[in-house]
């Protein structure tokens, strides 16, 4: 048989690291030979421990996750790291791909893909589970579709549509950006042409849709 994969857990719930360690405990393939409870015991383990993947939790006291996984990637290149939350906001899946994680699982994924993400991550392969996926590249759509919605746009239409979008008058439009209100209602005109709707509210929804307002 294969020399089996060496996984550390790390995680400050002990719940949570016994019960990975149960679910795992009759993989033929793999093997836990650590726990830890934060992410400062993991780096350290680390120095003296050679393990082929880690499960690491982001929210910890002492070291968080993202802390531990940039150290982990910065000092051990070779040691592949599957984050394992509870969050599955796209904006942290995107934060944790750039920081070069080799995989993402929300803790209620099931023990299948969990095997699964670990013995694709040790191959060399990026695992993260595929509704973290289809939010981020739902994200990622919608803020293309954001920016062609103001590719066409002047800097200084831009100004002027966020100034509507935050219920300003034309006057106040004016002061704030040093421009008249006639130059004020200009642009109005022009935006309403170029983003085909007939009145402010449309102009205000579009705003919002883009991103220029919350």
């Amino acid at each position: 048989m294969n020399t089996p994969i060496k996984l550390m857990l790390v995680d400050d719930h002990r719940i949570i690291t016994d019960g990975l360690k149960v679910l795992l405990s009759d993989v033929p393939d793999m093997e836990c030979v650590l726990t830890c409870a934060n992410g400062e015991e993991a780096i350290e383990a680390l120095s003296h421990l050679s393990v082929d993947v880690v499960l690491l939790d982001i929210d910890m006291p002492v070291l968080d996750g993202i802390a531990t996984l940039q150290r982990i990637k910065r000092d051990h290149p070779g040691t592949r790291v599957i984050m394992l939350s509870m969050h599955d906001e796209p904006a942290l899946v995107e934060r944790v791909l750039q920081l070069k994680a080799d995989g993402y699982l929300v803790k209620n994924c099931g023990r299948d893909e969990l095997i699964l993400a670990i013995r694709n991550v040790h191959e060399g392969q990026r695992h993260f589970a595929s509704a973290l996926v289809e939010s981020l590249m739902d994200q990622r759509a919608e803020a293309t579709a954001q920016a062609e919605v103001l590719k066409d746009l002047s800097d200084r239409e831009v100004e002027v549509l966020s100034a509507l979008a935050e219920g300003l008058g034309n006057k106040e439009i004016g002061e704030k950006l040093f421009i008249s209100p006639r130059t004020v209602d200009t642009h109005r005109t022009n935006l309403m042409k170029k983003l085909e709707t007939h009145n402010v509210a449309g102009l205000v929804r579009i705003a919002i849709k883009a991103g220029l307002v919350s």
